[in-house]
């Protein structure tokens, strides 16, 4: 058997082994990491990563290309998948082609195969999905994300709503709420979207360890605005002597209140016709169980949180719609292993496994299958948490790093390092060639599909891809009827404010 500490130990000595280049910066920049291990179980267990991937960004709306040729969505999780589906078409093109394949074996369907018998795929993340299942309560030795506040109104007029306990400034901004003004708290340079909410949902003093709550999954605006005064609620360390937490340099005493019950933020917002976000403090600031956007830097994207895709892979599986036409059964994730990292079981379920797990009247080949879920004590190096143990003054703010690095195990450039959706290093000039482009943006996943359709021998073509004319990624998405229809299922039962992509965007070739 293997346990959640092997598979985090592979997929950390997988990094370390990469070249330099795409990752952070030592003791100023830090990543997410995530990967997909085989686990082979026949005589012996044999366990291989099989992709990896590092990141924390993803592009806004306006960025997207209708050419395919951007990658839209860079966060950790989203880069394993991309790259696993990199490696699960290579190993089609050589079980096609006659080579064998360590993955597959033909299926009874005509054109169809199938995993062999023993082989199961775990996925890994450094830390818990944002989204969702970042929606966690805070243990009793962590700073509340959100302190009591109270109102003043200083002789300059200015509105300014101060932190018990605190001196930081923070301006109120009036919110009109059930025909009320009321006040509500914003550190100077903190972004808000058209709504009045704040864009960046954590605020400054978020434990360390725990995901952070931008598109960038960076600490939020607030630890980059200017301050005159240090801000009060950051954790404090232990104190070595009494093993209390310190407030400042006051030491908590046994007379001191137990802080209320709260949970930590995500930076994830509910998609349009959900249930807002309460943002009342403690418990109740966030909705639970609703689909999340990944918050751009100042700008909407359309990228749901990695929680609502891992729910969305455990019913349609990881293979995407193109290579369903070649499987007999969607390819589920046997279980998803968490890095040390703040976590909660329960939220991680509700998130990943029960708001799926009513599905009916799916098609043949798929079924709601749920993941084991396990957490590893195994933390990553490149966490923010080690990043800022490392830290020092000489070396600026610590920061998310803008690159995101992929590896997948195929023979040709398994490394593919991005930034801003593109090559990481990239040129001007380069801009709108094949050189700019990823090779997990969805132009490049299409053309090394339609490599392995070429290499199909035409009398082996799965039915679905049979006297067909097919041309644009759209056309071939939408050919396969028992994918589609899956996914009709879920968006009805489960997720049917699930933002649906703009055709324009998938017409290409």
């Amino acid at each position: 058997m293997w346990t959640a500490n092997d598979i985090a130990k592979m997929c950390y000595e997988r990094f370390d082994a990469l070249p330099k280049r795409g990752k952070p910066e030592p003791g100023r920049e830090w990543t997410l990491l995530a990967g997909v291990v085989k686990v082979t179980q026949c005589l012996d267990i044999e366990k291989d990563v099989v992709s990896l991937g590092t990141g924390t960004k993803c592009i806004g709306r306006i960025a997207m290309s209708s050419k395919g040729d951007v990658l839209n969505d860079s966060h950790a999780e989203v880069i394993a998948r991309r790259g696993c589906v990199r490696y699960l078409t290579e190993q089609l093109r050589r079980v096609v082609c006659g080579q064998g394949s360590v993955v597959f074996c033909e299926a009874e369907q005509q054109g169809k195969w199938r995993l062999r018998p023993g082989v199961s795929f775990v996925f890994f993340t450094s830390h818990t999905p944002c989204g969702d299942a970042s929606i966690i309560p805070m243990t009793g030795t962590e700073v509340q994300p959100c302190p009591p506040v109270r109102a003043t109104n200083p002789p300059d007029g200015s509105n300014e709503v101060i932190a018990e306990g605190g001196t930081s400034k923070r301006k109120g901004e009036e919110l009109v709420k059930g025909g009320q003004h009321c006040k509500q708290p914003c550190l100077e340079g903190q972004e808000r979207d058209y709504s009045g909410h704040e864009t960046k949902g954590d605020m400054p003093h978020l434990q360390s360890s725990a995901r952070g709550p931008t598109s960038s999954r960076e600490p939020s605006k607030q630890t980059k605005a200017k301050k005159k005064h240090p801000l009060p609620f950051q954790e404090q360390p232990e104190n070595r002597t009494t093993g209390a937490r310190s407030d400042g340099d006051r030491p908590l005493s046994g007379d001191d209140p137990a802080p209320a019950p709260d949970v930590h933020r995500t930076g994830a917002k509910c998609v349009p016709g959900s249930p807002a976000d309460p943002c009342l403090p403690g418990v109740a600031y966030h909705s639970t169980g609703v689909l999340r956007v990944k918050p751009g830097r100042g700008e909407p994207t359309l990228s749901l949180s990695c929680s609502d895709k891992l729910a969305r892979w455990g019913v349609l599986g990881f293979q995407g719609a193109l290579l369903s036409h070649y499987l007999q059964q969607a390819l589920y994730f046997s279980a998803v292993v968490v890095g040390k990292s703040a976590y909660e079981h329960q939220a991680l379920l509700r998130a990943v496994v029960i708001r799926c797990s009513h599905i009916s009247g799916l098609p043949a080949g798929f079924s709601v299958c749920p993941p084991t879920l396990l957490q590893s004590s195994l933390e990553f190096s490149c966490s923010q948490a080690q990043t800022e143990l490392c830290h020092q003054a000489t070396q600026g703010r610590v920061s998310p790093c803008g690159a995101a690095i992929s590896w997948c195990d195929v023979p040709a450039e398994p490394l593919d390092v991005t930034a801003n959706g593109y090559k990481h290093g990239l040129t001007k000039k380069a801009l709108g060639t094949p050189k700019a482009r990823s090779l997990l943006c969805k132009v490049e996943l299409f053309r090394s599909f339609l490599s392995l359709l070429s290499a199909t021998d035409p009398s082996h073509l799965p039915n679905s891809l049979r006297g067909k004319e097919l041309r644009s990624y759209w056309d071939y998405k939408q050919a396969s009827h028992a994918y589609q229809q899956a996914w009709q299922q879920l968006r009805m039962q489960a997720f049917p404010l699930w933002p649906r992509s703009d055709r324009d965007l998938l017409v290409f070739w």
